[in-house]
């Protein structure tokens, strides 16, 4: 990186350095544009960043983050040193190993000097520190958590007869046919489905936190591939098409098509029933084996144009009032990354004053979490699983 270039970095240690610097930017903010509440709370992100920072916040919709990372290598390529698209990216799992390995991100520890990472759990929540079993070093500020959860319409499914595991699922898809289904890989949550099932079937788990060993990947997703085989001529419409994502599963729910379906929040049901998107009777459960959990985060492209203004957008989002924002399933329902303990008595009592709603799960009830596979596990899936099952929806 040339001298001069180096030294116009912003340096979060230098806090008012950064506002100052901040102040007019435009940050081009990829992110995920598939829900409107998401959507929504970015919107609400952008007008209370513009009037307290002075830095407009721009909303670029993705429909798959790595369309985003592809941009960077792309500039990269072309020499694009500096003035660079992107400066902030919603991300995790692959999509940062992938940026991470190409050295694509802004200053290692940056996320540290965020004046509001004194908040963070980091202590008690690891998939803070470690993401999809790489250290994040840093380079990627923690933005929520999330953790796969099933929902039912207790008004037609007996809770008595819900599945608790991966194996207890096909046998109640076999009984229920039509009735379930996931979307298509490599939609997150369709991707999210695949590496649950994953984990329940391996034979050794602990192969799945080292990269995949090319030699003895097919034996290890045997398992995987048998139970899809066996699962998929009892899906929604035989497994002819699959819904495209997540809202599109959540709606066949809400029209009676299908019988479970899961997301990657807890408070997503509560969320929808709030928006009069699902019927008030949606409840949730998890596998007492335990389910997928994880974190997600913002990151700053290494030639981002505007890394000061992404650097007071990264730290707002981990204030305490947009963290318990986030977290109200009338806004969004994100389960926070912020210690409770840290928090002022004031914060505190954003928190405490939130009605979770009657589809949210207790922290309690949510069930043990199971650590993501690392990420090349899920690239070789993905590939795997196209070649094998992918239809034109």
């Amino acid at each position: 990186m040339p001298a001069a270039t180096a030294l116009a970095e912003p340096d979060p240690s230098d806090w008012q350095g950064v506002l100052d610097a901040a102040r007019g930017q435009t940050v081009y903010f990829n992110a995920w544009g598939g829900s409107t509440q998401i959507n929504a709370y970015i919107e609400w992100v952008a007008a209370t960043v513009g009037e307290r920072f002075g830095v407009e916040l721009e909303h670029v919709k993705l429909e798959d983050t790595a369309n985003a990372v592809a941009t960077v290598v792309a500039e990269k390529a072309a020499g694009r040193e500096t003035g660079g698209s992107i400066d902030l990216i919603w991300i995790n799992g692959e999509n940062f190993a992938s940026m991470k390995q190409q050295d694509l991100l802004f200053a290692p520890d940056w996320t540290t000097k965020l004046p509001n990472w004194a908040y963070v759990d980091h202590e008690t929540k690891p998939t803070i520190t470690v993401d999809f079993t790489l250290p994040t070093d840093g380079l990627e500020s923690p933005w929520g958590m999330a953790k796969l959860v099933f929902f039912y319409d207790s008004a037609r499914t007996d809770a008595a007869d819900l599945p608790d595991s991966a194996s207890g699922l096909l046998a109640w898809a076999s009984a229920n046919p039509g009735r379930f289904s996931y979307p298509q890989p490599p939609d997150f949550i369709g991707s999210s489905f695949l590496k649950q099932v994953l984990i329940e079937t391996v034979d050794d788990p602990s192969v799945l936190q080292e990269p995949v060993d090319e030699a003895s990947f097919e034996t290890v997703t045997a398992p995987l591939f048998a139970y899809l085989d066996d699962l998929h001529p009892h899906l929604w419409r035989g497994a002819r098409t699959f819904p495209k994502d997540y809202p599109s599963m959540s709606q066949l729910l809400a029209d009676g098509e299908l019988d479970i379906t899961f997301a990657f929040n807890p408070a997503e049901a509560s969320n929808a029933i709030a928006n009069q998107l699902l019927p008030d009777t949606v409840r949730s459960f998890t596998f007492s084996g335990g389910t997928l959990a994880n974190t997600h985060f913002v990151a700053i492209p290494y030639n981002a144009n505007a890394k000061a203004g992404a650097l007071v957008v990264a730290d707002f989002l981990i204030s305490p009032e947009a963290q318990a924002r986030k977290q109200d399933p009338n806004v969004w329902g994100d389960p926070t990354v912020l210690a409770m303990d840290k928090l002022s008595e004031d914060d505190r009592a954003r928190f405490e004053a939130l009605d979770l709603g009657v589809a949210t799960l207790r922290p309690d009830e949510l069930g043990p979490a199971l650590e993501e596979p690392h990420p090349s596990w899920m690239t070789r899936i993905e590939q795997k699983w196209t070649a094998r099952y992918a239809v034109g929806n």
